[in-house]
């Protein structure tokens, strides 16, 4: 079987299995192949080309939906890591914040915690009133968490995404070619693309995704619903083989040789010290630990949420119905069942209501659980009325009614 990957570190789930053997282990022949760009990954799932994919977390849900050019029903079968985003910005912009806003820059500074977006705000009307260029900034899809966390941090200091600055899709590895070459201001993406900015210094880090939304689910293991449906004892031990390449990636002694494996030219092509720097943050790439490899529920429904918020689909009332046909968290639940590994007693679980680390129940061992804070400190209660999380984006951006 043929599984597609793009060069990102929280692919390494994915390709581990195969340099670990566990593909074989579980009676896999796996061909790995690696993809320049989302759009490449949807297009050849959706066409069989691919049996199964790295995909972006919403991917899956927009196809389904018939909104992303592509009308394939698709589900995720797992998540394959937590966390692992960055917002950088160029030296240029972030200079221009400084003179703009220098006491909010100031107070980033001091705490350590992310930029207050309203510094760039600051930094965006003074370009307005010197009339520069707008403020071109990158996510790596249009259906992408890198997009809707990017809008989320631009929400937070009353910038509309839509009005106040240009937004532009980049694959992953064009990044630092982009802002290195100024077609882009600044970008959100997932590593090593920030680290290898930073290290080349070409840009700063604004904020992470931890600070953003922590224990954000990045990536899943997508594949069409027909697949599935076709190929369920495969899918399974597909899952079986990744649930467990991510166990060994969580090991801190692993991670060293992760970051030499991942450095190679098949693989990332990127200094192996890029990937280490990355690796070894806390609680920064969680691949297993956290019930990471669970498919929650309530994760489809703030994605369909935040594709209500911005516009990117009608209002709808089956939705939840969507969130639960592609989030297929039975599919986990059996894989993880012959792997002797505990899963939750609920599908869906209130989003941003927790602070700090806290402890789940499951049909097992209670499991210690990461923080899951949203930066503005909302909650999202998938069992309540609130389905476009938050706040509405009227009430967020400087433009009233």
């Amino acid at each position: 079987m043929t599984v597609g990957f793009i060069p990102l570190i929280d692919c390494a789930p994915v390709l581990f299995a195969e340099v670990l053997g566990l593909y074989e282990r579980h009676g896999l022949d796996v061909d790995l192949r690696r993809e320049v760009s989302w759009s490449n990954i949807r297009d050849k799932v959706a066409l069989g080309l691919l049996d199964a994919a790295h995909m972006l977390s919403p991917m899956p849900l927009a196809t389904t939906l018939g909104i992303d050019s592509v009308n394939v029903p698709m589900i995720a079968a797992m998540t394959l890591h937590l966390n692992g985003n960055s917002i950088t910005l160029s030296n240029a912009l972030w200079r221009e914040i400084e003179e703009a806003a220098p006491d909010l820059v100031g107070e980033r500074l001091a705490t350590s915690g992310p930029l207050d977006a309203r510094a760039l705000a600051a930094a965006i009307a003074r370009r307005r009133e010197l009339g520069k260029p707008i403020v071109t900034l990158a996510s790596v899809f249009t259906f992408s968490s890198h997009n809707h966390l990017l809008r989320l941090w631009l929400a937070s200091g009353g910038i509309d995404p839509d009005r106040d600055v240009r937004l532009t899709v980049v694959p992953p590895p064009h990044m630092v070619a982009h802002l290195s070459g100024g077609t882009i201001d600044g970008y959100c993406v997932g590593e090593p693309w920030n680290q290898q900015s930073a290290m080349l210094g070409l840009g700063r880090i604004a904020a992470t995704s931890r600070q953003l939304w922590d224990s954000m689910p990045e990536k899943v293991l997508g594949t069409t619903e027909t697949w599935a449906q076709r190929n369920p004892k495969t899918l399974i031990a597909l899952v079986k083989a990744i649930v467990e390449a991510g166990a060994w990636l969580d090991e801190p002694a692993n991670r060293p040789e992760a970051a030499r494996v991942l450095a190679s030219p098949r693989y990332l092509n990127v200094p192996a010290e890029v990937i280490a720097r990355s690796l070894s943050l806390p609680d920064f790439h969680v691949f297993h630990r956290q019930l990471a490899n669970f498919p929650w529920r309530s994760h489809a429904d703030w994605y369909l949420a935040q594709m209500v918020r911005w516009g990117q689909v009608a209002p709808r009332d089956d939705l939840r119905a969507v969130a639960d046909r592609v989030f297929r968290s039975d599919v986990y639940r059996a894989a993880a069942s012959e792997l002797g590994l505990p899963c939750p007693l609920s599908d869906r679980k209130v989003e941003g209501a927790h602070g700090d680390p806290w402890i789940l129940p499951t049909n097992g061992a209670p499991v210690a659980m990461g923080p899951d804070r949203f930066l503005d400190g909302s909650i999202f209660d998938p069992e309540a009325d609130n389905r476009t999380s938050t706040t509405f984006k009227q009430q967020e951006s400087n433009h009233g009614d």
